[in-house]
C-alpha cells in the first residue's frame, strides 16, 4: 500500500494540541504533517493584533513550538499574507490537504477562499474544521429557523441543542517530514516591547500557553467554581476563570472548559447553579461570534443605527486621563491601571470604565473599543465589540442607554472595603472604607491623615456625576 501523502496543518486561533480537529484529522490521515503558523497582519487590516496580543502571540508560539518540537514535528513560522504564504508552503512541502480550523473573524472569510481557489489550481485540498465555538455558527436558531437576535432566547437555545462532542485528546504520534520546508524565527518578528518594555505586569500575571490554559482550568474548576454565582462580581480577590485570552488564542478550546465545568457539576451536585453561571458567560462568548456572523460591521458601526448621529463630544483630554487611570474616579481608574499592567480587567468593572468613557465622558465608544484592543491580552473581535456596544446601548441585545452606571456606588457595592482601590490605586490607600470611593467629599483633616491631596496626588473628578448623568440622557433624548 502506498504512503499517505503529507498533509499541512495551518495553525491560526488554534494553539494548542489538545481537541484540535485539524491537527487531529492530519494525524489520522497517517502521511506525514507539516504545521504552519502565519503571521498576516493584511488580512485582518485594521483589527491586526495590537501591542499585548502581540506578546501574548509570541509566548503561546513558543510555546507550541516547544510541545511540538518534543514530539520530533516542528512548527514553521513565516510572514505574509496567508493565502500566497500556506499555498506556497503547501506546494513545497508537497502536500495532498490542508488542514485549519475555521476562524469566526469575517475578515477570515475571503482569505479561506482565496486560498481554497490557490489550492484548488495546485490540486490540493483544503479542509476547515469546527473546534472555535461550542456549537457550529448560524446552527443555533429560534423556533421559526431564524437566528435570534436577543441572548436570553439564543442561550436557551444552547441548553436545548445536544451537547457539544467530547475534547479529542491530542495525536498520539505526527510524522514529521524528512525534509520540512524552511521558516522563520520567532524573535525576528520582534512581537515583545523593548523601548520601553511595558510587559513586566504581563509576565507577573500569565502562563501564555497550552500548559497554562489548563493550569487555569483546572484550578478554576477545583477551587474556584463553587464560589462563582456569589462572587464572580466582585473584583478582589477576582473569583473568575481567567480564560478569556487562552480561549482567544485557542490554547484552550471552549469543549475543554464546557466539559471541565459539566464534570465538576456531575461530581458535585451542590455547584450546579455556580456552574450554570459560569457556562451562561461562556454562552455570552458564543452569542458575540454568532453576532458577528451576521453583522460583520459590528466593530465599527452602531447596530442600532439612529445611534450614527449621536452627539458626541471632542475630548482628547478626558480620553486621556481615562486611558492613563486619572479620573477622579477611584473604581474607574483602578480598572485602568489593571488594565494597564496585567493586560485584563474585571468584567464588571469593564462594564463601569466602559459606561463612564461614553456616557460620563461622551467619547464614542469605538475609542474605547480601540484602547480595549491594545491593551487586553484577550481582545477578541467578537466580544470587546460586543461589549462595547452592549454598555453603548446600540447592540443588537444592550443594556438600554440610560442605564448609566455611578462609579461611586458601583464601588461601594462591589468593592466595600476598597481592597481592589488600595491595590491599583495606591495613593489612596490611607483613606478610610468610607472615604475611598469618594475621596472629593473627605474632610481636608482626612485627607492630610491619609497623605491625599486632591489635584496633586491624586486628581478631583474630572466630571460630576449627576451633571454627566444629565447631558448623557439629554443627548440620548435628541436622537428619538
Amino acid at each position: 500500500m502506498p504512503d499517505a501523502p503529507p498533509a499541512v496543518v495551518w495553525f491560526r486561533g488554534d494553539l494548542r494540541l489538545r481537541d484540535q480537529p485539524a491537527l487531529a484529522a492530519a494525524a489520522t490521515a497517517g502521511g506525514p504533517v507539516a504545521l504552519l503558523y502565519v503571521l498576516d497582519d493584511d488580512a485582518p487590516g485594521r483589527w491586526a493584533m495590537g501591542g499585548a496580543s502581540r506578546w501574548w502571540l509570541h509566548h503561546s508560539l513558543a510555546a507550541l513550538a516547544r510541545n511540538l518540537a518534543a514530539g520530533g514535528t516542528p512548527l514553521c513560522l513565516r510572514r505574509g499574507r496567508s493565502a500566497e504564504v500556506v499555498a506556497a508552503f503547501a506546494r513545497d512541502a508537497g502536500a495532498a490537504t490542508v488542514h485549519a480550523i475555521r476562524q469566526t473573524e469575517p475578515f477570515w472569510r475571503p482569505v479561506e477562499d482565496a486560498l481554497a481557489r490557490r489550492l484548488a489550481e495546485l490540486g490540493i485540498g483544503l479542509h476547515l474544521h469546527a473546534g472555535a465555538t461550542l456549537f457550529p455558527t448560524s446552527s443555533i436558531v429560534g423556533r421559526d429557523g431564524g437566528r435570534l437576535r436577543v441572548f436570553t432566547p439564543f442561550w436557551r437555545a444552547c441548553r436545548a441543542a445536544p451537547p457539544p462532542p467530547p475534547p479529542l485528546p491530542a495525536p498520539d504520534r505526527l510524522r514529521p517530514l524528512p525534509s520540512p520546508p524552511p521558516g522563520e524565527a520567532l524573535d525576528d518578528w520582534r512581537l515583545l516591547p523593548t523601548t520601553p518594555d511595558w510587559a513586566q505586569g504581563l509576565r507577573e500575571s500569565w502562563q501564555p500557553g497550552e500548559a497554562g490554559a489548563l493550569a487555569r482550568l483546572a484550578a478554576f474548576v477545583d477551587a474556584d467554581l463553587r464560589h462563582y454565582r456569589r462572587d464572580r462580581d466582585r473584583p478582589e480577590p477576582a473569583i473568575t476563570s481567567h480564560l478569556s485570552p487562552h480561549l482567544h488564542f485557542g490554547e484552550v478550546s471552549p469543549r475543554q472548559v464546557w466539559h471541565a465545568v459539566g464534570t465538576r457539576m456531575e461530581a458535585a451536585p451542590g455547584e450546579d447553579a455556580a456552574g450554570e453561571a459560569f457556562l451562561r458567560e461562556v454562552g455570552w462568548r458564543e452569542f458575540n461570534i454568532d453576532v458577528l456572523d451576521r453583522h460583520p460591521e459590528l466593530p465599527d458601526q452602531p447596530l442600532q443605527r439612529k445611534f450614527a448621529a449621536f452627539p458626541w463630544a471632542a475630548g482628547r483630554q478626558a480620553l486621556r486621563a481615562w486611558q492613563r487611570g486619572r479620573t477622579g474616579y477611584p473604581l474607574v481608574d483602578a480598572g485602568m491601571r489593571q488594565l494597564w499592567h496585567t493586560g485584563w480587567m474585571h468584567n464588571r468593572i469593564r462594564m463601569v470604565a466602559a459606561s463612564f468613557l461614553v456616557k460620563h465622558l461622551l467619547i464614542p465608544w469605538q475609542d474605547g473599543e480601540a484602547w480595549f484592543w491594545d491593551t487586553l491580552v484577550d481582545a477578541d473581535l467578537a466580544n470587546n465589540a460586543g461589549g462595547w456596544q452592549w454598555v453603548a446601548g446600540c447592540g443588537t441585545d444592550a443594556a438600554p442607554f440610560f442605564r448609566i452606571f455611578n462609579p461611586v456606588l458601583q464601588g461601594e457595592k462591589f468593592d466595600p472595603r476598597g481592597a481592589y482601590i488600595r491595590r491599583w490605586v495606591p495613593e489612596l490607600a490611607g483613606l478610610p472604607d468610607r472615604w475611598i470611593h469618594k475621596p472629593w467629599q473627605a474632610t481636608a483633616l482626612e485627607l492630610a491623615a491619609a497623605g491625599v491631596r486632591l489635584g496633586a496626588d491624586y486628581p478631583k473628578p474630572i466630571v460630576d456625576h449627576g451633571v454627566a448623568r444629565a447631558r448623557a440622557l439629554a443627548a440620548f433624548a435628541g436622537l428619538t
